[in-house]
């Protein structure tokens, strides 16, 4: 199928995981999974947005008392009055307009100053939501400011879905894990890379295992694995000797969703459901191809678990040396440059180069040219 088809498949594929209630604190990275209502009107009452004097009517006015923040002055103001007034704090009734202190004069317990305009320097109850109104909704990802947005909205929980719990298998027999390789080996770079992704993505690895190549241990690493929702299997995605997710996969019983996809590199990649609703991701074993098959499968399916939307990729134009491949994608990481992107060097199958110092990765279609606009993918998606 396309590049595009496959990233839509393995968002449209997956069932939203049940909600739990957390606190706000513990739901960064975690998705809303019902709108974000406000329990009372925001701000909640007439609130002075400038230190100054709230007065009411023309001037000079009377100083009849004190405002400050958290300590509303208990009374009412008429025409010719006025408080001393600090930011956030209650505007008293009766108040027209709050004068900025740099523009005030006083004199004893007289104000005199430019009349300030009706409800001027005033933020008015309600006046960026009312009571009930939405104000994140229901798939939206959880960061630091819809934290604080759910402490002002007053609530001590929110209702969530869970980060996806993935494990990770690596295959292959001619892996290194620290030092530099022996002659014929290779320095294993999907070990660090796929567990940072999986958190970029806003899931959570749970087990990180190296598989030989011999037969059936990749069918026995598959039996011990524990509560993961996604396997992600590298390098046995082919239909080498080797390679054994294909032949595990049609053992289980496993309904495939996604099998190749047109685009390059990364084309052998897979997505399949087994029978006990556990996921199967498999990736290319080179690291940049691997990358771009998560990017594709991964991610998509990781949204559409926790209950986000597939993310929309935004346009742009895209500049540099790369070349179109007829009925494939090509997948190349991208810079910033003013108002379009360049291509970055260094994104054959094996290298990570570019993909390490780019800002995005471009899906270059088809019957690209240099300067055509191009899909973006940006971190997180």
């Amino acid at each position: 199928m396309t590049w595009e088809e496959a990233r839509v498949r393995a968002h449209s594929a997956a069932r939203a995981m049940a909600v739990r209630q957390v606190a706000p604190s513990d739901a960064v990275g975690l998705t809303l999974a019902e709108d974000l209502r406000t329990r009372h009107p925001l701000p909640a009452f007439d609130t002075a947005a400038m230190d100054g004097f709230a007065v009411a009517g023309p001037g000079p006015w009377r100083l009849r008392g004190t405002a400050r923040a958290g300590r509303a002055w208990p009374g009412a103001l008429r025409p010719g009055d006025c408080v001393e007034i600090s930011t956030g704090a209650r505007v008293p009734p009766g108040a027209s307009g709050v004068l900025p202190l740099e523009r005030a004069a006083r004199t004893d317990d007289r104000v005199t100053g430019p009349v300030p305009s009706p409800g001027r320097h005033i933020r008015r109850t309600g006046e960026d939501a009312e009571a009930g109104d939405c104000l994140a909704p229901t798939g939206t990802r959880i960061g630091p400011a819809l934290i604080g947005l759910a402490a002002t909205g007053a609530h001590d929980t929110v209702v969530v879905r869970p980060r996806p719990r993935v494990a990770v298998l690596v295959t292959g027999d001619e892996l290194d894990r620290a030092g530099t390789p022996a002659p014929g080996r290779v320095r294993d770079a999907l070990g660090p890379l796929l567990p940072a992704l999986v958190a970029e993505l806003g899931g959570e690895t749970v087990a990180l295992r190296h598989v030989p190549d011999a037969p059936d241990r990749l069918a026995g690493e598959f039996r011990r694995i524990g509560n993961a929702d996604i396997v992600v299997v590298t390098g046995s995605t082919s239909v080498g000797r080797t390679d054994q997710l294909r032949r595990l996969l049609a053992d289980s019983v496993a309904r495939r969703e996604v099998d190749t996809v047109a685009c390059r590199p990364g084309h052998p990649m897979l997505l399949a459901e087994l029978p006990t609703a556990r996921w199967v991701v498999g990736l290319p074993g080179n690291p940049y191809a691997a990358l771009v098959a998560a990017r594709t499968l991964l991610g998509p399916l990781m949204a559409g678990l926790s209950g986000r939307p597939l993310a929309r990729l935004p346009l742009m134009p895209v500049r540099g040396r790369a070349k179109a491949m007829p009925g494939h994608t090509r997948l190349v990481p991208v810079a910033w440059s003013g108002g379009e992107c360049g291509i970055v060097a260094g994104h054959r199958a094996a290298f990570l180069r570019g993909a390490a110092v780019g800002d995005a990765l471009a899906a270059l279609p088809p019957d690209w040219a240099d300067g055509d606009p191009a899909p973006l993918l940006l971190p997180g998606a």
